[in-house]
């Protein structure tokens, strides 16, 4: 047996028996991810039942470590899984400042996936009619609509999001602490129109794990240039400051949130 394991429907692939006659790409342009990374994805795959057989899956990627890693990743399950499913990728680019997509349109055409690019002046439209909410949840919020229409338009029936367990811990404070409710994202669910899964294998990964992935692997990471960004201290960048104070006194901080969290990530349709 294989040390990386992936249960999908039942069935079990082990990810060091590539089939036979199937080739991966030149390692100049296929960085193979680490055995931790994949063990904790597929895991994750399994559990919350997120890929079947003869999906379409759209993974929204934006540039960071984040979302290349999970490219990276879903690009080597692709060979290995005991289920087919089609990979593409769409890049929302807001228009601002420094954002160049360059560097990820080279490297989607080196790996031979299938993108799409979307151009939306986001921060102009906020100024117009955002009313009372943050700029970064508008933005999220704009580019979800966005990468749904793709998904409709180009027949994918997932979208797959690069949210790691660091994100989901942050959520999980945010709504407690600002909306006295127990919520943070959900690991797999089903928009409210009910045509398009939304699937997010990182949930059982640290950040650390994509950011030394990407970096080992000399992903093309596009810096975030985003002005809104640096502003001021975001609620959520308030959070990950204190997440990480408590875990230098607590090593199975981690551990002990998401325990505390699966029921709350839970929603598999």
């Amino acid at each position: 047996m294989g040390d990386f394991a992936v249960k999908y429907n039942g069935r079990i692939g082990f990810g060091d028996d590539r089939p036979a006659g199937v080739e991966l790409p030149a390692m100049s342009d296929y960085a193979k991810p680490p055995k931790s990374l994949l063990r904790k994805v597929g895991r994750a795959i399994a559990d919350y039942e997120m890929i079947r057989e003869g999906d379409r899956i759209l993974l929204g990627v934006s540039g960071g470590k984040d979302s290349l890693s999970l490219l990276q990743i879903l690009s080597h399950l692709q060979t290995y899984a005991p289920v087919k499913f089609e990979l593409g990728v769409i890049t929302v680019d807001p228009e601002v400042e420094g954002f160049d997509p360059a560097p990820l349109k080279a490297y989607y055409d080196r790996l031979g996936v299938p993108w799409f690019y979307r151009e939306q002046p986001i921060m102009e439209d906020a100024k117009k009619s955002m009313d009372g909410d943050s700029f970064c949840s508008y933005c999220a919020r704009m580019k979800r609509g966005i990468m749904y229409s793709t998904c409709r338009q180009q027949g994918y029936n997932v979208l797959a999001l690069a949210q790691h367990l660091d994100d989901l811990a942050e959520s999980l404070l945010m709504s407690i602490f600002h909306g006295g409710q127990l919520r943070t994202m959900k690991a797999h669910y089903r928009n409210d129109a009910g045509d398009i899964r939304i699937i997010r294998p990182l949930v059982y990964c640290r950040e650390s794990m994509t950011g030394a992935f990407a970096r080992d692997a000399g992903l093309p990471i596009i810096p975030d240039s985003c002005p809104a960004c640096f502003t001021a201290p975001s609620q959520r960048a308030q959070m990950k400051q204190l997440l990480a104070m408590q875990e230098r006194q607590n090593k199975h901080l981690f551990p002990n949130i998401l325990h505390a969290m699966r029921p709350l990530m839970d929603e598999t349709p």
